[in-house]
């Protein structure tokens, strides 16, 4: 009879540890009470995302005190902790503040074409930014413009871990474990493939848009790359740095 009882009680435990918690709710516009659809909604603690539909109705998976992102474009971001009543009661209304953005005037410089190869390849912009490749590592390495000391600064991105790279990764190792999590989580890319703000990796990353782009610097990546890449170019050339500065701490 106690076999049976304390069976039981480790059954309830285990069903206990793998059930998880989903969250319902809506989004609306908090100037008229108007449902959002397709705002993204991120759950920091877990790394879970899903999308609000057309009623601006979502769910999501996650369990008390976790925090969960909104974003959408032409609205302020705003994060909201997940209560024991909301996991009760259900169906919590997220009100978002749109954004007032007054748009500069944006001039074009149109390129003139001849309609001779030779004269308008000339007049296309090119960027000359250049990647290098070492026998021994899986990746390559942008070194920016054709300069001599280019290869150097490679090098010393490599072999020069300690430093930016070493305060940022070595100090928050359990924000940077996430990254593998959020390169697979499939919610998380399509949202990071359409945004260059920035704003969904700090917060799921806990850094700031500065020490983004001090960890990019150092791992050698161009000024060009960090003003033109969304945030998912950004989130795997993050990725791929840290995984290296991980081989290299270990060696």
């Amino acid at each position: 009879m106690k076999k049976n009882f304390l069976l039981l009680i480790l059954l309830f435990i285990g069903y206990c540890g793998f059930s998880q918690d989903i969250v319902n709710g809506v989004v609306m516009n908090a100037a008229d009470d108007r449902p959002i659809e397709r705002v993204h909604i991120v759950n920091l603690n877990q790394v879970k995302g899903t999308i609000s539909n057309e009623e601006g109705e979502f769910e999501l998976q996650a369990t008390v005190n976790d925090t969960l992102y909104f974003s959408y474009l032409g609205f302020r971001s705003i994060k909201v902790r997940v209560t024991n009543d909301w996991l009760k009661y259900g169906n919590v209304k997220v009100k978002m503040t749109e954004l007032g953005i007054a748009l500069e005037e944006v001039v074009l410089s149109p390129v003139t074409l001849t309609g001779y190869l030779e004269i308008d390849a000339k007049n296309i912009p090119i960027y000359e930014n250049y990647r290098y490749s070492i026998s021994g590592l899986n990746t390559g390495y942008e070194g920016g413009d054709n300069s001599p000391n280019a290869v150097s600064r490679v090098l010393g991105s490599i072999f020069n871990p300690a430093d930016v790279l070493h305060n940022i990764f070595g100090q928050r190792p359990k924000q940077m474990r996430k990254l593998r999590q959020m390169k697979e989580e499939q919610e998380i890319r399509q949202l990071l493939q359409n945004k260059y703000d920035r704003e969904t990796l700090t917060a799921l990353l806990q850094v700031e848009k500065a020490e983004i782009n001090e960890i990019l610097l150092r791992c050698n990546y161009s000024k060009d790359f960090m003003k033109t890449a969304n945030d998912l170019q950004i989130l795997d050339a993050i990725s791929g740095c840290y995984e290296e500065f991980k081989v290299l701490q270990k060696r």
